[in-house]
Formats: structure tokens, sequence, C-alpha cells
């Protein structure tokens, strides 16, 4: 199929092209004089003439001030755990511990421990993808943690512990597949995956006590003997990835 370039567009059609674009330059200005905000939201009741084309160039302009950033969320047994490790990783700004995947809402930790709410307990990452991608946060995931054993991590027990990603696109969704074959080609682990890949739905924080739980308890029994040896391991392999 031959290529079609701007020059080898009608003249009509490119001046009508330009006189649309300093519409939306001039309709910006006008928005500007009148000391609109330009926050999201901060811009939709500003209707007519005057503002059309407004709405969409400002939303695109969010979309890409956002795509700076991306979200994953991800369960691989205790959310200390997760958070200890994922937190000292370049590119990730932020780790949440909390829940998803369950039927109640806002649970409680108490009651996610009961295993009768149907939540796992995950980290929420937020990240910078110009510096650390999903699918390499995915495959640090997949060797920093048993995804073969169901409902289990080490003597951590229930379905609260499940090996899960909670995709929030298509695209982390094909990663997520993609990565998962990889790991089972490369037989990185002895048995096969039991990772779950599902849709996100909702996420919800846990208690303010469980933030940064290792930093804090540093010599607190599990901290010292489960959490300390499974973060001196994750150091050592990926020492190059590490926040100085």
């Amino acid at each position: 199929m031959q290529e079609t370039h701007e020059a080898d567009e009608p003249k009509e059609k490119r001046i009508t092209k330009l006189k649309k674009s300093q519409e939306i330059n001039e309709k910006f200005a006008r928005a500007t004089k009148a000391n609109v905000t330009m926050k999201s939201g901060g811009y939709d009741h500003l209707e007519g003439p005057d503002f059309e084309g407004v709405h969409e160039a400002v939303s695109k302009g969010y979309e890409n001030m956002a795509s700076k950033e991306e979200v994953a969320t991800l369960g691989s047994g205790c959310f200390w755990c997760t958070e200890a490790i994922f937190s000292e990783l370049k590119g990730v700004k932020k780790v949440l511990p909390g829940f998803s995947g369950g039927t109640v809402p806002n649970p409680s930790y108490e009651q996610v421990c009961t295993g009768t709410t149907g939540h796992a307990e995950v980290a929420q990452i937020t990240f910078d993808p110009s510096v650390i991608s999903f699918k390499r946060l995915l495959q640090i995931f997949f060797t920093v943690h048993d995804p073969t054993t169901p409902n289990r991590q080490g003597a951590d027990v229930g379905a609260q512990y499940r090996s899960v990603i909670f995709y929030r696109t298509e695209e982390q969704k094909r990663t997520a597949e993609e990565v998962m074959r990889e790991v089972e080609e490369r037989k990185i682990w002895p048995r096969p995956l039991v990772t779950q890949l599902v849709p996100f739905k909702a996420f919800y924080e846990a208690e303010d006590y469980h933030r940064d739980y290792f930093k804090k308890n540093p010599l607190q029994p599990y901290c010292l003997l489960v959490i300390s040896p499974k973060v001196r391991k994750f150091r050592k392999e990926y020492a190059d990835l590490l926040k100085r």
C-alpha cells in the first residue's frame, strides 16, 4: 500500500486541518483567560462553541501526563514480604499493602485472615514504566515467591496467600501471559505455575500499621526468619536494579 504524506494531501484539506488546529489553540487561550483550572474535571462545566475541542485536547494532555505512571497489583503471599522487596526497585514510586479479589468491601486484616472474604493479600505498586517495565516487575515477581504452591507460601497457608496477578489493561494481561509462558518454558520452577491471572476490580488498602512493616519491625520474629532471607537474596540477584 502506498504511503500518503501530508505534502501529498489536497491544498483544501491541509487548509481545513490548519484552521481546526488554530481554532483549538484560540479556545485554549480563551479558557486560560477565563481562569479555568486545567485539572481533571475542572473544565467539565464549560459548554458551547467557544470551548468545543478543549475537553478532548485537555483529556489527551492528562493521558500523556498519566502515562509516566502505571500501577501493578500483585499477590505473592504475605504483603509484608512483597512490599519490602518491590519498594527497593528503581522506578517504583510507591507500594501499598492491601487486599484484592474478594467479595467483602473494605475488609479488615482480621477478616481477610479468616479466609472467608475471598481476598488475596497484595501489593499495589505504582511505577514509572520508562525506568522499569511491567514485564520486568513480573519477571522479578516470579523469582521472589513460589508460584507453584496453591494458596500457600511456606508456612503461610490460606487463599489469602495465593499467587495472583490482577491485570488492569489488556496490555498488562498480554504481558503477564507472555512472562508466564517464558517462566514455564525456562523451567524456572520444577512444578507448573498456579498463579491466577484475573481482571482487577478493586483494591482496599490495609491498616496503617502494615505500611513499611519490615522496615519498622526488622527484629520481629517473622521478619527475621521469613522476610529478611528473601530480601537478602533479592538484593543479591537484582543489585543493579536497586535504588541507591
